[in-house]
């Protein structure tokens, strides 16, 4: 189906919306691919607050252009989806790179603040512990250090504590 210049300019600009408003972008390659397996995707997507496009690789190439973003020639050869992450990188990572162990997807290649980066390095993105586990982490660093502080700062004053009131008990008992 051909499309008219308006509704090409339509979809680019949609495109554009969706490489500005993404932390991270995931190009995969489908075969055999069905609405099943398209929709789970997009339901694991939208739980990590991600989306997974099929594009118009000429169109999106025209964004990729304007944004100065790298890709080969040829690589726009295939059937791609995109996947894009609009706050948590490392989980979409860990969706794309869970359906891509099916034999329908394929991870490509990824783009992080717009940089070029390989499927290796999507995969590897994709075993980063997510946001709120990080946050977790960091948080429970914190907590551990300055708990460790406080009881630290304490205890001068409860040993010298303990020792009066050893003092008053064994004058109150003589």
């Amino acid at each position: 189906m051909a499309f008219t210049r308006k509704e090409k300019e339509v979809i680019v600009n949609r495109y554009k919306e969706w490489v500005d408003n993404s932390k991270a972008i995931f190009v995969l390659s489908y075969q055999n691919m069905t609405m099943a397996s398209v929709d789970e995707a997009r339901k694991q997507l939208r739980e990590v607050n991600g989306e997974i496009h099929v594009v118009k690789n000429r169109l999106f190439k025209l964004v990729l252009d304007e944004k100065g973003m790298e890709y080969d020639e040829d690589f726009w050869e295939e059937n791609n989806l995109v996947g894009f992450a609009f706050s948590d990188a490392p989980s979409v990572a860990k969706v794309i790179s869970d359906i891509s162990k099916t034999n329908i997807f394929d991870i490509r290649l990824g783009y992080m603040d717009q940089n070029k980066i390989s499927a290796e390095q999507v995969k590897a993105l994709a075993d980063l512990p997510t946001l709120p586990v990080m946050r977790g982490i960091l948080l429970g660093t914190v907590m551990a250090s300055a708990s460790k502080l406080v009881r630290t700062l304490v205890e001068p004053a409860r040993s010298m504590a303990a020792v009066v009131r050893a003092y008053s008990e064994e004058a109150q008992t003589a």
